[in-house]
Parts: structure tokens; C-alpha cells; sequence
């Protein structure tokens, strides 16, 4: 009797393990998943940076504005 008590609670076991390896494995994907997409809009964040630095001249000092260009339309 003490066997089959034993191999229940062995089986038992080791159906718990394989749930949790499952849930485990399901987690993992997720994980993965999201590191993708983050590394995809990273990526997409870093081509902006490179446009707006190509439209940016030399220096980093933007061209030279007229003030009258800025004027509220009413004056």
C-alpha cells in the first residue's frame, strides 16, 4: 500500500511540475514577445533621431530667423 501511496504522490508531482513548466514556457513567450516589440520601436525611435539630426545643420544652431516672420497675424 505505502507503493501505490507513493507513486500517486510521485505522479501528483510531477503533473504539478508539468503545469508549472507550461504556465513557465507561456510566460517565456510573452516575455519574448515584448522585448520584440520594444526592440522594434526602439528602432523606429532611433531612424527618427537620425531624420531630425540630418535636418538639424551643422553646429546644432538653427538657421537664423527673421523676428518679423513671428508676428501674430493681428499686427
Amino acid at each position: 500500500m505505502s507503493d501505490a501511496l507513493n507513486a500517486e504522490q510521485l505522479e501528483a508531482r510531477i503533473m504539478e511540475l508539468e503545469v508549472k513548466a507550461s504556465y513557465t514556457d507561456d510566460l517565456l513567450e510573452e516575455l519574448n514577445m515584448t522585448i520584440y516589440r520594444q526592440q522594434q520601436q526602439i528602432d523606429a525611435l532611433l531612424n527618427e533621431v537620425r531624420q531630425l539630426r540630418q535636418q538639424v545643420p551643422e553646429g546644432g544652431q538653427a538657421a537664423p530667423r527673421n523676428l518679423r516672420d513671428e508676428l501674430p497675424p493681428h499686427y
